[in-house]
């Protein structure tokens, strides 16, 4: 189960990486720079190869969110949790070069062990409604105000569904987990009910599940939550272009570019489930309009968390941004149920000690 860990959010990180480079391109400009078949390696974006987006980088930030949480004795719930991956989130928001409102975040919550890495202080394309949404927050762990429903969202909220499996969490709590968490900066349920789907279907597929029956488990607590229709039709739709003999392209074309959160998810739940491999699965997510490196990340989240980092090829880990820092935050999710919580390592990390090295 550690590698399948490993392997989602390091897939997530292949994903945005490889889609990084194509973000803001249509599938035509795709083809005409790279061929017929697409971009089929890492392609140079934010001065490397292999750099990952803000996608990856809010997903650590969710990661640590959770983990100081856990540290914390939290004992507040879900609401407790949110709160504290609010404050994650906006130590994300400084490292964007932003200043949350005055008395939002303590100093004593500015400097971690995720924060003392330069590479996390690069712009990577930030999304509009995360920034507007963090710099107009007064209480963490409080909802958006905002009416949006864009991928921000669903595309950070992997972790969740590792956290849960290894906290023991019921399907439904990790949903209504990763829900809150997605709606600190995206007020409109699509926003957040996505990222819903995504957390429960990761916690299945590190336990064993198929992506069939991770993808039937999510969809039956998703019927049950208000204003679902739009989520549960996106994620239909996916299914059902899945199961017809389509090209790829024209199948991504049905489902949307993916700038809004339950195209993001659908096109994703097409790609892995249409996916010969690891590989296929993320090059199809992001040789279409839209938002491919979101797409690519989800879908890289997906397969990895079934298929663990043994199916990821060396060609795409050697040179992918932060792969040790990834790996160690996947690492940290499978093992914090047995942390000595009062150890210096542990301490350092996510209790908000003043890191040392």
């Amino acid at each position: 189960m550690k590698d399948q860990f490993v392997g989602c959010l390091i897939g997530g990180a292949v994903g945005d990486a490889l889609g990084g480079s194509v973000e803001f391109m249509s599938r035509s400009a795709i083809v005409d720079r790279f061929g017929p078949a697409g971009i089929t390696s890492y392609a140079p974006a934010y001065g490397g190869i292999g750099t990952i987006t803000d996608d990856t980088q809010m997903t650590l930030f969710t990661a640590e969110g959770l983990l100081r949480a856990w540290v914390r004795d939290c004992d507040g719930g879900i609401s407790c949790f949110a709160a504290t991956t609010a404050l994650a989130y906006l130590r994300w928001f400084i490292t964007q070069g932003e200043h949350p409102r005055h008395g939002v975040l303590p100093m004593t919550e500015r400097a971690t062990w995720l924060m003392s890495h330069r590479e996390l202080h690069d712009q990577r394309a930030p999304g509009t409604t995360c920034l507007s949404a963090l710099r107009a927050t007064t209480r963490p762990g409080a909802p958006a105000s905002n009416n949006s429903k864009g991928c921000g969202g669903v595309m950070r909220v992997a972790p969740v569904g590792l956290f849960a499996s290894r906290a023991e969490w019921s399907a439904v709590g990790t949903f209504d987990l990763a829900t809150s968490l997605a709606a600190l900066t995206h007020g409109h349920p699509s926003g957040s009910l996505s990222g819903g789907v995504l957390a429960v279907m990761i916690r299945d597929l590190v336990e064993g599940a198929t992506l069939d029956e991770s993808l039937a488990g999510a969809k039956d607590i998703l019927r049950t939550k208000p204003e679902h229709d739009e989520t549960l039709a996106a994620v239909e739709l996916a299914e059902q272009v899945a199961a017809e003999n389509v090209a790829p392209e024209e199948a991504i074309a049905r489902l949307g570019e993916g700038w809004v959160a339950e195209e993001a998810l659908a096109i994703s739940i097409y790609c892995a489930l249409v996916a010969r491999d690891f590989e296929h699965g993320v090059m199809i997510a992001v040789n279409h309009d839209g938002d491919s490196d979101s797409t690519g990340a989800i879908t890289g989240n997906l397969l990895g968390a079934r298929d663990g980092i043994g199916v990821i090829g060396e060609q795409w880990l050697e040179p992918l941004e932060l792969r040790d820092v990834i790996t160690e935050m996947a690492t940290d999710l499978y093992e914090f149920t047995d942390w000595e919580l009062d150890a210096p390592g542990v301490a350092e990390k996510y209790v908000g000690l003043q890191p040392t090295g």
